[in-house]
């Protein structure tokens, strides 16, 4: 008997992720005016020498430029307070992570135009709860704040935006790191606004809406932060 022709393998079905509606004041929160002086903490930025590379300018999987800490100790703590207050979280606080890794948290980072495009994905359940976005750019383009996104499933389905347990991060939950272009679709946007808190869930699949500038005073420059919780909203 003839061997029976070989077929290649079907792509597995992508996974269905559940969904739940991004909700300000539940799952994401926007607080203005955050620091009271959010003109000294860009100067201290700028005349920061001590900038690390990312792509393109180094073979790096994250772009632009970082530097950490980003806010001091008083402003950071000043946020901090906000966050609680806003979540009803009775404690915040940042993981140190295991195995020496890094963690950037209060970190600063800077991108702009042709440096990177929008990269879906949700933060790591076992380092955070809650994740932030401080804006610290004045007249940010509208379309260079940050996105909450969904799936899009084959034959034009809308899917799911959070991980949950057992897995942690979106790779966990999808089963694997490489997934078509159109896998995502944007479920919700918030502009950017100069001394701006982006406060949210950190398991809801986000990403920065868009980036711009050429120089480190026009670009895109965040504070960004991760924080575990006890108590909360959600």
């Amino acid at each position: 008997m003839p061997p029976l022709p070989s077929h290649p393998a079907r792509p597995a079905a992508p996974r269905a992720l559940p969904y739940r509606k991004p909700t300000r004041g539940r799952d994401y929160w926007i607080l203005d005016d955050v620091l009271p002086d959010p003109d000294a903490v860009r100067a201290r930025m700028l005349e920061r020498d001590d900038w690390v590379q990312g792509y393109p300018h180094k073979p790096e999987p994250w772009p632009g430029l970082r530097t950490m800490p980003g806010l001091e100790p008083a402003e950071l703590a000043h946020v901090e307070k906000l966050v609680r207050k806003a979540t009803g979280a009775q404690r915040i606080w940042a993981v140190d992570p295991a195995g020496g890794g890094t963690f950037n948290h209060n970190c600063v980072q800077v991108v702009g135009k042709d440096e990177c495009e929008p990269r879906p994905h949700t933060d790591s359940r076992s380092l955070c709860r809650y994740a932030a976005v401080l804006y610290l750019s004045p007249d940010l383009p509208k379309d260079c704040g940050t996105s909450f996104y969904r799936q899009n499933l084959p034959g034009g389905v809308l899917g799911g935006n959070q991980v949950l347990a057992p897995h942690n991060n979106l790779v966990d939950a999808l089963g694997t790191r490489f997934v078509p272009e159109d896998s995502f679709t944007e479920d919700l946007r918030v502009p950017p606004r100069y001394n701006r808190l982006l406060l949210y869930s950190a398991n809801l699949i986000h990403t920065a809406t868009g980036y711009t500038g050429t120089t480190l005073e026009d670009k895109r420059m965040t504070a960004v932060f991760f924080w575990m919780a006890a108590g909360g909203t959600r």
